[in-house]
């Protein structure tokens, strides 16, 4: 943008025929593009920020000010935060770390240990819109309620019902009863009358309490109560109840009564707010009464410095106590601007949180009774309760018959009665005996016994939906077959015969088969009414079906589940006589005394053998990426589920039916090995044991499994690490044939199989078909068959000819391992080049480019161990296509998450989890230097588009961790104490500035194909830009923006203005960004004053390179400000926004501060005088028009009735010293208005053809009020046409012609325009043909401004701006603008000031209600629109009103 220290000449171009329409249309097919004909601004280079502090360090120090010139010390420092867990203790093991060998659990291990690591700044709050600091302070103050002239007439014309409503005082109305206070009578209940009051406020200010006999308040009232002679309300029933009383200042009262205590106390309260509003306005009418005494002492002395002279020290103190007083009580002028009070939090960023575990839908299920129709007293001497006979179990699990699989694990409970449970003989000691060597931890945190009988259970659900339903599984000691042990529990008849024989034979199984189980019955229940998570609380269990033999599986049992609502089907399953009773409810967030899979008890845990116990279910969530989560906690469980067993083609065993399977996991082969302790275990018994049982079916050769046997895995695996499962032939015949050796003989082994639990380093999970052995020889995991009839390893004999006889199931829950083979590869060929066998680098770029297929919700669980790997490669390998390809991959993470939605994870990992790694300059390399270097090569037009489309779309993630470590780095390696330009090496230097050079292109080409990758480079690279203030060279950072700007230019689409806009909204967001400004002066020479400066009010290159951020913010809104609408409207939304910050921000709250930062901002001037004309619009509509809905109206022109008139030039007529200083003196106070030096108001009009502040003319604008009457047009039957003209800059030219007034400069008024509707190419078109003809005639330095009038928003918006800035600056600043103004800018000045008065003129709430209703204007006569009703006018400050209200008051209102 041009300089703009010198007024230049304008050259006129008016198209007022149709020939020249049809050449400007014709001149549209010569011209391409606008981008073609319009040169881009010239760039200022920025001063070399930290040279220019160490030059000024004196003057800096010694500023009273400084602090608006430095950075601060702890600007930023990283801290450790402790990471908050729920748990008691950590959930990983103690010697977990040690026995970890593989790389990847130890990774993952130390991702749970870590405490989060952040980097804090320390101004961060001040980094973002203003309405982030809204959000952090007070409340600002609301206006004090005034009531103006303007209303008090509109009053008159309307009832006095709604009178009430639309003042903006205090009001109220209600029946009361009134006493009767003369004195000769003494006040009785019969005294009160009932009477309607009103309280009203009158146009003095005063309030009035009127009463009526009924509510037609619209009468003259029976009376009044004048409040401003009130001293007092209080409360008085010694009389009447609910009696107040009002204390006036003669010592009179009135006693009013009201219905009821809390009417009584609204009337109180509403009184004494209107008491303390009396005070306060007696107060400072006190204070005015006591100036304007002043005011008439001075006028009658007729010397107004004349008090001065004896009281020089007073005179002074009291006028700056006065205007301290002033400014602290008035609110923020931009408190009161539409825009701040718009409640628009969209440009705040959420919270980023840790990590943490989440969990769907949490239902509390808690079992409280299962009984059967058979009942008796199972003790020996029949003295106890009635209780079932025999001992049952009851496993609970949920299934989900929609996505046909179960989603959680088993919970099983023991609702026996304690006699019962006595029944059962612990005839399996031997199992439990050995020693812990894989026993958890959890029995030193919690007792073991309270642990053994749990009730309560936890459930969570991810996806809630109505065909979820929870699964009864009940089961009883092995005696016989289902159907006969479930007969006697089928029959209704209650016999106490039966109930002894049942009862007998239990008691014998008890104590021969105790540890054996046998399938019993089943019952189900719906958990939900809707797909919310609604509880269907009043749903019960259904009826206990008996269990078929042959439908025993999880498969069979959702089959049964799916016709659960056809009671058809399910009336012909068989029914067993009982009931179980669970209820459900919905889980509290701080629900005490629970314990999660692991048995590890939360926080809010009582230790206590009496506590009572709730145990947390796992769920099996879905393996898909939206529902997974990444970990956070330490979990390795595995879940072994036997299936099936064809053993009735065996010939190795004489019997095998009765079939019981024993589960051990053993970690050898050896023959003496142990198994493990570590499979959880029964109801009643130790948590863990050696072995675990399925349930037996009788008389089954090959029978099906249902059961769940959980174990928790060791940390490390290894190749040795398997499962062994023992079938038994059980003996369940107890008859007294045969002999006592027979009989002793429960079980008999029938076979051996074993599955090894790692294949290719991975954990085996699914289904598996084994064979099984008829032996088990030393070393039997050796055994390897290599064809043709051969194998390696001991002799082993196989049943059926080691046909796969068992199929199993397994379920991994790990955090520690994973089950993705391409993530397996990848960490263990880290490893291997880690222990020091170094790979080639196309094998690691092989396994990098393999992670393109890992499964995406493995890449979501183990998130930050990826990434932290994988940012580990990219600074330890020497190699660029590592590096690239390892980006490539964080790119594809990246994408991943985001396409899930899940992008709130990177966000947390890259605030709390990242950890740069330490730097060795020898032998590491630091990421941030890294990552810039491979996003430049990928970026680089011949790399690939998709992923290059992936980094821009997705790029706040790469500049977050570039930012993260560059922290890091300082701090940890104590760089943050050096300067600025050593902190970093230049080849980073030469990074950055790459990365951003190769940015551009994709953002200013790519915009149209790809909009949201573009959009989110932009704004990612203005984030990146702006911390880099924080850490790197600032001068370095300005060129950086330089870089950035010089890729734009005038006349572009308006996506390109956004994205240009969206960036220096972000970087003068930055915390410091008056610092970065230098708000001090560069004069040479020792200057402390800001008078004795020449302050620059127009856009110097001295001024746009010292002061740079600022310089180029107003610069590109000049710009801007030549562009359409929608452009403009975006330029002067950025820079109004950031002059709002400024006025909210604490820091800098005082009013030496606050005229520091508006010393920034004076060259606005320059740009407001320069676009004076299409500012001074004085006939505004109430409510600005929507841009989107008002286009089609916005594009046609209306058709004066009189001839256009032609837009005035600037005149070089002046004003004498007399005037400048009469005018003045008026202005400030310091002369009477009235004085015989003041010119005749006429000749100040007519000596600028812009008009003055007091002209009283009311035309359409200032300028035009010197043409000839016949050619003014009427307002409102106008409509101003604005077209799109663009700013041709010549830099070259520019330089040279800096202080020429020679300049040509175009204008065009397209608002006169008396043709049809022309579109604005073809006007751009004209105006092109216009500025070649220029070009020829060798007027390289002429410029084309923009004369059409601004909408409504934009003028307010740019006013607003400066009414802060002159109210914020000084007087010393404004009265030296004033003193070095030309003439012709300085009735510019007053032009826009009065342009001002116009724009915010108060026009009346009735005017405001018809204009939202439709209704038009109201026309009013003289009135003061713009202050409050005064009683009291005298002195000069009724002469300076008097004058301002002869002004003429042009119908025009701006809603704010």
């Amino acid at each position: 943008m041009q300089a703009r220290t010198n007024r230049s000449i304008k050259k006129e171009l008016v198209i007022a025929s149709p020939q020249q329409y049809r050449d400007a249309a014709q001149c549209e097919v010569e011209v391409d593009s606008p981008v073609e004909v319009l040169a881009k601004p010239k760039l200022i280079e920025p001063i070399d920020y930290e040279n220019v502090i160490v030059q000024r360090k004196t003057q800096i120090i010694n500023d009273a000010l400084r602090e608006m010139l430095l950075f601060p010390y702890d600007d930023f420092q990283t801290a450790l935060l402790k990471r908050q867990s729920r748990y008691i203790c950590s959930t990983v093991p103690d010697n977990a770390e040690k026995e970890a060998h593989s790389l990847f659990v130890t990774e993952c291990i130390k991702t749970y240990n870590s405490d989060w690591h952040v980097v804090n700044y320390k101004y961060e709050d001040y980094s973002g819109e203003f309405r982030q600091l809204l959000t952090k302070g007070t409340k600002s103050d609301k206006l004090p309620v005034h009531v103006y002239e303007v209303d008090e007439e509109a009053d008159k014309d309307e009832d006095a019902a709604s009178l009430g409503s639309q003042k903006g005082g205090i009001t109220k109305q209600g029946w009361l009863y009134k006493g009767n206070m003369n004195s000769a009578i003494s006040v009785t209940m019969r005294s009160f009358k009932r009477r309607f009051f009103h309280l009203i406020q009158l146009g003095d200010g005063s309030y009035n309490l009127n009463f009526y006999k009924d509510e037609k308040i619209s009468k003259e009232p029976k009376g009044s109560i004048f409040l401003d002679s009130c001293m007092g309300v209080v409360q008085n029933s010694r009389v009447r109840r609910f009696a107040f009383e009002l204390k006036m200042q003669d010592k009179s009262s009135y006693l009013l009564a009201a219905d009821s205590e809390l009417e009584m106390e609204e009337w109180i309260t509403t009184l004494n707010k209107i008491l303390q509003l009396n005070f306060e306005a007696a107060m400072q009418e006190k204070r005015n009464g006591e100036s304007h005494e002043d005011d008439e002492q001075n006028k009658m002395e007729s010397s107004s410095s004349s008090l001065d002279s004896y009281f020089p020290e007073i005179t002074k103190s009291t006028r700056e106590a006065e205007i301290k007083l002033k400014s602290e009580s008035r609110v923020k002028l931009f408190a009161l601007d539409p825009d701040a009070q718009k409640l628009d939090f969209s440009g705040i960023e959420p919270e980023v949180k840790p990590f943490e575990e989440k969990f769907g839908k949490k239902i509390l299920v808690k079992c409280n009774d299962l009984s059967f129709n058979l009942q008796s007293c199972v003790a020996e001497n029949e003295e106890g309760p009635t209780t079932n006979v025999e001992p049952f179990f009851v496993t609970l699990s949920l299934f989900d018959i929609k996505n046909n699989r179960k989603i959680s694990a088993d919970f099983h409970v023991d609702l026996n009665h304690i006699s019962v449970r006595h029944m059962i003989s612990n005839t399996q000691e031997q199992l439990l005996n050995g020693s812990d060597d894989c026993l958890h931890r959890v029995q030193d945190i919690i007792h073991e016994t309270m642990l053994q009988y749990p009730k309560q259970g936890i459930f969570s659900i991810t996806c809630p939906h109505p065909e979820i339903f929870l699964v009864a599984r009940i089961e009883k000691v092995l005696q016989g077959s289902i159907t006969h042990c479930a007969e006697p529990y089928m029959k209704s008849t209650d016999s106490s015969k039966v109930a002894q024989k049942v009862l007998k034979n239990a008691k014998q199984a008890c104590q021969r088969l105790g540890q054996y189980r046998m399938p019993f019955a089943w019952a189900a229940r719906t958990l939900f009414k809707d797909a919310s998570g609604t509880l269907d609380k009043s749903a019960r269990f259904s009826a206990l079906y008996r269990q078929d033999s042959n439908k025993l599986s999880n498969e069979d049992m959702l089959k049964l589940l799916a016709d659960f609502r056809k009671p058809e089907k399910m009336a012909k399953l068989p029914v067993i006589l009982g009931n179980l009773d669970v209820t459900i409810d919905n889980v509290s967030p701080d629900f005490p005394n629970y314990v999660n899979s692991s048995y590890i008890p939360m926080r809010q845990f009582e230790n206590s053998t009496k506590t009572v116990i709730t145990f947390e279910i796992e769920e099996f969530v879905p393996c898909i990426p939206k529902h997974t989560q990444p970990f956070t906690i330490y979990n390795n469980h595995l879940y072994v589920y036997p299936k099936y067993l064809k053993y009735d083609s065996q010939k190795s065993f004489a019997k095998a039916r009765n079939i019981a399977v024993c589960i051990e996991f053993k970690d050898s082969d050896e023959e003496d090995s142990l198994p493990l302790k570590c499979i959880y275990g029964r109801l009643g018994g130790p948590i863990f044991t050696r072995s675990a049982f399925a349930t037996v079916l009788h008389h089954h050769q090959n029978p099906e499994f249902y059961d769940e046997i959980k174990i928790e895995l060791p940390t490390q695996l290894h190749e040795k690490h398997h499962l062994l499962f023992t079938f038994y032939h059980v003996s369940c015949d107890n008859s007294s044939k045969g002999s006592t050796k027979k009989r002793d003989v429960v079980e008999t082994q029938v076979g051996y199989s074993w599955l090894p639990l790692l294949k290719d380093g991975r954990v085996v999970t699914n289904e598996q078909n084994i064979p099984v052995s008829a032996n088990l020889p030393s070393g039997y995991l050796s055994y390897q068959d290599v064809g043709i009839g051969k194998h390696s390893g001991p002799e082993i004999k196989w049943v059926d000819g080691g046909k796969p006889l068992l199929k199993i199931c397994t379920h991994l829950v790990s955090t520690v391992y994973t089950q993705d083979q391409h993530l397996h590869n990848f960490f263990q060929y880290c490893q291997k080049t880690e222990s020091g066998a170094q790979g080639l680098g196309t094998d690691l770029v092989k396994y990098l480019k393999s992670l393109h297929a890992m499964e995406g919700h493995v890449m979501i669980a183990f998130l930050p161990t990826i990434l932290n790997q994988l940012f580990r490669v990219l600074t330890r390998t020497s190699q660029e296509e590592v590096a690239v390809n390892v980006t490539r991959v964080i790119i594809h993470i990246v994408a991943q998450c985001h396409e899930e939605g899940l992008d709130s994870y990177l966000r947390s990992y890259v605030k709390y989890a990242y950890k740069a790694e330490p730097y060795f300059a020898s032998e590491y390399k630091t990421v941030h230097e890294e990552l810039t270097k491979s996003m430049t090569t990928i970026l680089k037009p011949s790399a690939d588009f998709l992923t290059s489309n992936k980094l821009l779309k997705y790029s706040w993630f790469f500049f977050e961790v570039l930012i993260k470590s560059m922290a890091q780095h300082l701090i940890e390696n104590s760089k943050v104490k050096l300067l600025r330009n050593q902190r970093f090496p230049a080849s980073f230097h030469h990074a950055v500035e790459t990365v951003v050079n190769m940015l551009m292109p994709h953002i200013t080409q790519k915009y149209r194909d790809n909009p949201e990758a573009s959009k989110n480079a932009n704004h990612s690279l203005a984030v990146f830009i702006k911390r880099c203030f924080t850490f790197m060279d600032r001068g370095f950072v300005f060129k950086q923006i330089n870089n950035y700007i010089s890729c734009f230019a005038p006349g572009e689409p308006k996506t390109l203005f956004e994205f240009k806009f969206e960036f220096l909204r972000v970087v003068c967001n930055h915390e410091h960004y008056i610092p970065l400004n230098l708000p001090m002066p560069f004069g040479k020479g020792r200057i402390q004053r800001y008078q004795d400066l020449q302050l620059d009010y127009s856009l110097t290159d001295e001024f746009c390179k010292n002061h740079f951020l600022v310089g180029l913010l107003l610069r590109e809104v000049g710009n801007a400000l030549q562009e359409f609408r929608d452009i403009r409207q975006i330029a002067i939304s950025v820079l109004k926004n950031l002059m709002i910050k400024h006025s909210f921000d604490d820091r800098y709250a005082s009013r030496s501060h606050q005229a520091r930062i508006a010393t920034l901002y004076l060259p606005l001037f320059g740009l407001l005088v320069e676009n004076v004309q299409r500012i001074n619009v004085k006939d505004v509509s109430l409510f600005s028009v929507n841009p989107s809905s008002s286009s089609a109206k916005d594009e046609s022109l209306s058709l004066p009735t009189a001839n256009p008139v032609v837009t005035p030039q600037k005149s070089g007529n002046t004003l004498d010293n007399s005037l400048h200083k009469d005018l003045f003196g008026v202005i400030s106070g310091i002369a009477s208005p009235y004085t015989s030096s003041t010119p005749n108001i006429n000749c100040v009009r007519n000596a600028d053809s812009r008009g003055s502040l007091i002209s009283t003319d009311s035309g359409n604008s200032l300028p035009e009020r010197h043409s000839d009457k016949s050619n003014s047009l009427d307002k409102r039957e106008r409509l101003l046409r604005r077209h799109s003209a663009h700013a041709m800059r010549a830099s070259g030219e520019e330089e040279e012609n800096f202080h020429s007034t020679k300049k040509k400069r175009i204008t065009v008024d397209f608002s006169l325009l008396t043709i049809p509707a022309l579109p604005e190419n073809v006007l751009h078109a004209a105006l092109c043909l216009q500025l070649q003809e220029n070009q020829q005639s060798g007027t390289l330095g002429s410029s084309l401004i923009r004369c059409d009038k601004l909408d409504q928003a934009e003028i307010k918006s740019l006013l607003m701006c400066f009414l802060h800035i002159l109210r914020s600056m000084s007087d010393d600043v404004l009265f030296t603008y004033w003193n070095r103004a030309a003439t012709s800018e300085l009735m510019d000045f007053f032009t826009i000031t009065e342009v001002c008065l116009h724009q915010f003129q108060y026009m009346g709430k009735r005017y405001i209600a018809r204009n939202q209703e439709g209704l038009g204007s109201i026309v009013h006569d003289r009135k003061s629109q713009t202050l409050p009703v005064s009683r009291n006018r005298t002195g000069m400050m009724h002469a300076r009103l008097q004058q301002l209200s002869s002004l003429d008051n042009s119908l025009t209102f701006n809603h704010m």
